[in-house]
């Protein structure tokens, strides 16, 4: 059977992905063009109204090009309006998010693909190479849902309560993506900050990168979106003192004024959050350091708008996403009065774009001379740092998923150093 994969949202979304991924390949499944596939799984997000319609206009588009195709959706669009997309042209089925671990073997597959199923809890699919679907680093959810509630998130309401995976089958799937050749791996969940919390012997996140900061193998190991709250002191220390942890951090803000994060429900205040990043770049200074930002939230004033934009000016950050604030029926936000005029909300989000940029400028300009050590990614082409920088190679492809040691020559070009063969520190050093 030829299949295809379309992924929309988040790390978590993608680490799903993977995981349908190598259980579609156990079962014998090739890789296909959607337009060519015979069965096409679209995993949905639902952050936006604006996912929601691309989601919508994919699984048309495919019903178009390919009317004999087979088309299951999935994620948190499914979960949270599974009637909208079941009546969508050439959709077999609709998979919430609680059934999603069992979406593929739920397929009608034939006895002869059927049977060479090994997958299951516990395995990553271990039939996946490095390569795979344009994927050179390799995403694991290591958990799954959310307590938290933030007024404006849906996301608890799609993905259920936080679920963390144990301890042992975390390790388990690392070393067999270590074993299948992965040299980076992106660990990923909806609310990661909170791993372990609900499991009967309660490592904590900070256990969990612990153990990761002495893995024997090199590879380097990524840690997705944390909330602000969740970056504990201990938490730091570990990664600035590791090797093996990429020192990179995304960790959304939201807003910068105390009375919008109070109705946001987000626990943490402004002053709180830039100490912390303050605290971060003082401790790995070329870190790459990312946010998220709502512009527009419902009752946000010019005032409020302006006290986040000139907060985010002096926060010390690489990079900057910024959402227009959408309302998403069934949360706390979407029944609040004081909506923002759409007008209003793009220029806010203009403007917050506009500072995103700069930041991102600087730090590219900062990192000139530098010499990180990255991944080769792409076609060869391009590597990806340790701290996140993507950088095109001035001196011709290498090897895809090969380590290299990259002197920063322009903010978006590097080129290979010729080293004895000894790793040079995950360190910017310069020269």
């Amino acid at each position: 059977m030829k299949y295809a994969l379309v992924t929309f949202g988040c790390r978590v979304n993608q680490a799903d992905s993977l995981e349908m991924e190598g259980a579609l390949r156990e079962r014998g499944g090739v890789q296909a063009p959607p337009a060519q596939a015979d069965l096409v799984i679209v995993n949905t997000c639902s952050v936006t109204a604006h996912a929601d319609q691309g989601a919508r206009q994919v699984v048309r588009k495919i019903a178009r090009e390919n009317p004999a195709a087979k088309i299951v959706v999935t994620g948190c669009y499914a979960t949270r309006q599974p009637g909208e997309l079941a009546d969508l042209p050439g959709v077999l089925t609709v998979v919430p998010n609680d059934r999603k671990d069992q979406l593929v073997a739920a397929l009608p597959w034939p006895t002869t693909t059927a049977s060479r199923y090994a997958g299951g809890e516990g395995s990553c699919g271990a039939i996946l190479r490095p390569g795979v679907a344009g994927r050179t680093a390799f995403t694991l959810r290591v958990q799954t849902g959310c307590d938290e509630h933030c007024s404006y998130c849906i996301i608890p309401n799609t993905r259920g309560a936080g679920r963390s995976r144990p301890l042992a089958w975390v390790l388990k799937a690392i070393d067999e993506a270590v074993d299948a050749g992965y040299k980076e791996i992106a660990l990923c969940g909806v609310h990661l900050g909170s791993y372990g919390r609900d499991l009967p012997d309660g490592p904590s996140l900070a256990d969990l990168v612990r153990c990761l900061s002495q893995w024997p193998s090199d590879v380097l190991f990524r840690i997705s979106s944390l909330e602000p709250m969740d970056f504990t002191q201990e938490l730091l220390e570990i990664v600035a003192t590791s090797v093996r942890i990429a020192p990179h951090f995304h960790l959304p803000l939201q807003h910068a004024d105390d009375a919008m994060l109070r109705a946001m429900r987000r626990p943490y205040s402004a002053a709180a959050y830039e100490g912390l990043v303050s605290e971060i770049a003082a401790a790995m200074p070329d870190a790459c350091i990312g946010t998220d930002l709502i512009a527009g939230f419902p009752g946000e004033t010019d005032a409020q708008a302006d006290a986040l934009a000139d907060r985010l000016e002096r926060l010390p950050l690489a990079y900057v996403h910024v959402f227009p604030y959408s309302d998403r029926p069934g949360t706390e936000a979407s029944g609040m009065t004081g909506k923002v005029a759409g007008g209003a909300i793009r220029a806010r989000g203009a403007r917050l774009r506009a500072i995103g940029e700069e930041h991102a400028r600087r730090f590219r300009a900062s990192q000139v001379g530098r010499v990180r050590r990255a991944l080769v990614v792409d076609d060869g082409t391009s590597v990806v740092t340790d701290n996140y920088l993507k950088l095109t190679l001035a001196d011709g492809p290498r090897t895809r998923n090969e380590w290299v040691d990259v002197r920063v020559e322009a903010p978006h070009l590097g080129r290979v150093m010729e080293t004895s063969g000894v790793p040079l520190p995950l360190l910017g050093i310069e020269h």
